[in-house]
C-alpha cells in the first residue's frame, strides 16, 4: 500500500460539480486513488508540504502527434496551411523509426508533465513499413518511464497520393492490414478498468487520407472491441471542399453515414461546423478536441467553442502535434484558448475557469473517463501544484480558479502527481535524467532530419 499526502494546501481547486475551492486542507492518495480530503492529519509514506501552494486537477490532453516533436519549427513550412504543410512534412515523417518515436515521446510527454498534464492521448497514424506494433510499444515504454497516464491510438491511412490522398505510398497500409494491427493493439495494450494507465482508441487519420471502407470497418471493429473512435474533422475549408467534391456531402454528414457519431466518438479541431451540425453533435454526445494554437498557426480558423459549450457538446483541450504548435505545453494552450475566444466572442467567451474545466473534466469526458479530471475522493490521484511565492504571481492569485487562463504560468509547475506517484518534483522530471535525454534527443533530431 502506498500513501502520498499533499499536506495543508493553501487552495485546492477541485473542478467538482459545485466548483469548490478548499482552503488549508490535506489530500491523501492511497494506492493511486484519492482517499481523503480534509483538515485532519493523515499518516503517509511520502509527504509534499503544500502550504503556500495551489493544487489543481491533472490536465488531460485529448489530441497530440508526439512523433512530430522532432520536426517542429522548420522554416520551410512556417507560412503554409494544412494541405501543403502535410505534403511537405510527410517527406520527413516517412523516415520515422522506433528510436525517434521513443525519444520524441519522452520529449513531448515530458513537457506535458511539466505543464501539469497527467493524461496524454496521442494520435499516431504514420507507420513506414507497417511497423505498428514497434511504434506503439515505443510510445508506451516512454510513458511508463515518465509515469504519465497514456491513451494511445492505432491510427491509420490507406489513401496515398496515387489514390487521391496526401501521404506518400510508403506510409499507408491496406484496410486488412490496418484492421489486423488494430485488433492486436487493443488486445495487447488496452486496459478498460478504472484508473487505467494504458488505453487504445482506433483512429483513421482524416477524410483525405482514409477511405470510406476504412472508416466503416474501423467503426465496426471498435464497437466490437469496446473502444473509442477518433479522427480529424472539419479542420479546414480545403478538407470541406475535398469531401464535398469526392462524396457530395459535408464532412459531418459523411461521418454520420458511416456511423461515426455518438458518445464513443470525438473529433480533432471541429472548426467548420454549421448550426445544424452543432445540434447533431450535442444530440449524439459526439466530442471535440479543441486545438487553438495549432488552429491559429495553420490559419485553419476559430472553433465555435462558446456555442459548443452552450449546447452541451463534450469539449476537451489539446495541444495537437508539436509541428503545428510548436510545443506540448497544455498550460500555454489553456491561456491561448481563453485569450482567443475573448478576442473573438467578447462577453460570450468562456472564462479562465471554464477553460480550466475544459482542460480537466471536460477533456476526461471526451476520452470517456469519469475517474480523472476532478479532485474528489474516489477519483484518481492526478494533480499538480503551483507555489504562490513566484515573482510572476505576485498579485495574480486573487482568483485561483481563473488564474491559469487569465494570467497563465510561465515555466514548469512545481509538482505533478500521476496515479499517486510524484513524476515532477520542483519543476524537474523524476523518471529521467533530463540533461542526458536532451543530448540523446538533439542527436536523433539531427540524424533524422539528415535523412531527407
Amino acid at each position: 500500500m502506498s500513501r502520498l499526502l499533499i499536506k495543508n494546501a493553501s487552495a485546492i481547486v477541485t473542478c467538482d460539480e459545485h466548483d469548490s475551492v478548499l482552503e488549508n486542507m490535506n489530500i491523501l492518495i492511497q494506492d493511486g486513488v484519492i482517499a481523503y480530503i480534509g483538515k485532519e492529519p493523515q499518516p503517509a509514506d511520502e509527504t509534499i508540504e503544500a502550504a503556500g501552494c495551489i493544487v489543481y486537477p491533472g490536465l488531460v490532453n485529448t489530441h497530440h502527434h508526439l512523433y512530430q516533436t522532432f520536426s517542429r519549427n522548420l522554416p520551410q513550412v512556417q507560412n503554409m496551411e494544412l494541405f501543403d504543410w502535410l505534403t511537405t512534412l510527410y517527406e520527413i515523417w516517412k523516415n520515422l523509426d522506433s528510436d525517434i518515436i521513443y525519444q520524441s515521446s519522452i520529449t513531448g510527454m515530458g513537457e506535458l508533465l511539466k505543464s501539469g498534464c497527467t493524461t496524454c492521448f496521442d494520435h499516431h497514424y504514420v507507420f513506414p513499413g507497417g511497423k505498428s506494433g514497434a511504434f506503439l510499444e515505443s510510445q508506451f515504454a516512454a510513458a511508463r518511464t515518465l509515469g504519465i497516464r497514456m491513451y494511445a491510438s492505432r491510427g491509420s491511412m490507406d489513401l496515398s497520393k496515387k489514390d487521391g490522398g496526401l501521404p506518400p505510398d510508403s506510409v499507408v497500409q491496406t484496410v486488412d492490414e490496418i484492421l489486423k494491427d488494430s485488433r492486436s493493439a487493443v488486445e495487447k495494450y488496452h486496459d478498460p478498468k478504472p484508473f487505467s494507465m494504458e488505453m487504445v482508441a482506433l483512429a483513421p487519420c482524416s477524410p483525405f487520407s482514409a477511405s470510406e471502407d476504412l472508416y466503416r470497418q474501423s467503426s465496426m471493429l471498435a464497437r466490437t472491441l469496446g473502444v473509442r473512435l477518433h479522427t480529424h474533422l472539419c479542420e479546414t475549408v480545403d478538407e470541406e471542399n475535398y469531401v464535398l467534391g469526392k462524396y457530395g456531402k459535408r464532412p459531418l454528414s459523411y461521418m454520420e453515414d458511416m456511423d461515426w457519431v455518438g458518445n464513443d466518438v470525438w473529433y480533432a479541431h471541429g472548426i467548420h461546423f454549421n448550426d445544424e451540425e452543432l445540434k447533431l453533435l450535442a444530440k449524439t454526445g459526439t466530442g471535440v478536441a479543441h486545438c487553438p494554437i495549432s488552429n491559429m498557426k495553420l490559419s485553419s480558423g476559430i472553433c465555435r467553442i462558446p456555442d459548443m459549450l452552450k449546447l452541451g457538446i463534450p469539449v476537451g483541450l489539446a495541444v495537437d502535434g508539436s509541428a503545428s504548435n510548436d510545443g506540448s505545453n497544455l498550460l500555454e494552450e489553456l491561456r491561448m484558448a481563453f485569450l482567443l475566444h475573448r478576442l473573438n466572442s467578447s462577453e460570450n467567451a468562456p472564462s479562465g475557469y471554464d477553460v480550466l474545466k475544459m482542460a480537466s473534466k471536460g477533456s476526461a469526458k471526451v476520452l470517456g473517463r469519469n475517474d480523472i479530471g476532478t479532485l474528489e475522493t474516489g477519483k484518481a490521484g492526478d494533480l499538480f501544484l503551483i507555489r504562490q511565492n513566484r515573482l510572476e504571481l505576485v498579485g495574480a492569485d486573487l482568483d485561483v480558479k481563473s488564474m491559469l487562463g487569465t494570467v497563465g504560468i510561465k515555466g514548469a509547475v512545481d509538482y505533478t502527481v500521476v496515479n499517486g506517484r510524484v513524476v515532477v518534483k520542483k519543476g524537474e522530471l523524476v523518471g529521467i535524467d533530463e540533461e542526458k535525454e536532451v543530448v540523446k534527443g538533439r542527436k536523433l533530431v539531427s540524424d533524422y532530419l539528415d535523412r531527407i
